[in-house]
Order: structure tokens, then C-alpha cells, then sequence
């Protein structure tokens, strides 16, 4: 392995520290309590070498967004191919949706409340969002409905859980009726 090898290496691995250990302090106390200098310290590197990764909290939070969605596209395909039939990977997919929010509420939070620097639906959209969005329209776009265009169905489907998320977590809406809400969403919206 050479010199230059090495280097790379290891400077994956310490943005891969860095990431993670946001994401730790995050999901424990919040992203208000992740701040460049608690995150040197943790990691054991100084500010300079953080900065040498991330220009700030800002792209940090984007970063944590990109493996979140990278993450939930996974859960998303892997609930949906094991269930049989449109309906159920409708209802799979759903369930996998809800419990990646609620299982990672600060990932959640930096993939769609917090400003990562992210673009949404445009050209210049990161890769990873797109995946998510494919993960979603691969099972939901069969269910849209004549007429109806798949992305666009795709996106109010979307909507919908992401309404269903936040509620449930801002103690708006009781979690004991999550399987309820599923069913009710999937059979009010998906055309089987």
C-alpha cells in the first residue's frame, strides 16, 4: 500500500468517526449539543483536522442526511422484497418508512428538518436522495393509479408518512395506532 493510499484511508476513516460520532450526540441530546469543538474533543483530533473534513456544522448535518437516506432506501427495498404483492410491499414499505424515523430521530431531523445544504428535486439533487426517492417509487409507482403520474403520487405517498412521522413523534398523534394509520394510508391511496 502506498504513502497516498494510506493517507486516504485514514482520512475516510476519520471522516467516518467524525460522522458517527455526530450522529451518537445527536440521537443522545440533540443536534444543538453537536457543535466542532464538543465533536474535536470527542473524536480526539483538533478543530483544524474536523475543518479539514467539514467546513461546519452545516455540511456535518448533510453528510448525516446522505447515509440517512442511503440507509433508509436499504430498509425501504429490503421490507418491500420480502413481501409479496403490491399491497403488501405498499404496507411493507410504509412500515419500514416509519420505523427508520422513529428507530433514528436525529437522522430524520437531518434529512428533513435541519438545513444540510441539500438540494431536494433538482439536477443537482446528491445521489443518495435520489436512491431514496427510487426506493419508494419502485414499490409505490405500481400503485398509483391510472391516469396518475407515479412520481407525483410517489410524492404525496411521501408526504403522507413523513406527516405520519412527525406527528407520532411530537406526541401530536398516540403511536399505538401506527398500524392503523398504515392500513387506512395504503388502502385509501394505493389502488391494488
Amino acid at each position: 500500500m502506498s504513502v497516498q493510499e494510506r493517507k486516504e484511508r485514514e482520512r475516510a476513516e476519520r471522516e467516518r468517526l467524525i460522522l458517527a460520532t455526530a450522529r451518537e450526540l445527536a440521537e443522545q441530546q440533540g443536534w444543538d449539543a453537536v457543535t466542532t469543538r464538543r465533536l474535536a474533543e470527542r473524536i480526539e483530533y483538533s478543530q483544524p483536522v474536523l475543518y479539514s473534513h467539514f467546513r461546519g456544522k452545516r455540511e456535518i448535518i448533510g453528510a448525516v442526511a446522505l447515509e440517512g437516506a442511503a440507509e433508509l432506501a436499504a430498509a425501504v427495498r429490503a421490507a418491500t422484497r420480502a413481501a409479496n404483492g403490491p399491497r403488501e410491499r405498499v404496507a411493507a414499505l410504509a412500515r419500514a418508512y416509519l420505523d427508520f424515523a422513529a428507530r433514528n430521530p436525529a437522522v430524520y431531523d437531518a434529512m428533513f428538518q435541519l438545513d444540510g445544504g441539500l438540494a431536494f428535486a433538482q439536477e443537482d439533487t446528491p445521489e443518495p436522495l435520489k436512491d431514496a426517492f427510487a426506493a419508494l417509487l419502485e414499490s409505490l409507482g405500481e400503485v398509483a393509479g391510472e391516469g396518475i403520474d407515479p412520481g407525483l403520487f410517489t410524492e404525496v405517498f411521501w408526504a403522507s408518512l413523513h406527516g405520519v412521522a412527525t406527528l407520532v413523534r411530537a406526541g401530536r398523534q398516540p403511536p399505538e395506532y401506527a398500524e392503523q394509520r398504515v392500513e387506512l394510508l395504503v388502502d385509501r391511496l394505493a389502488i391494488v
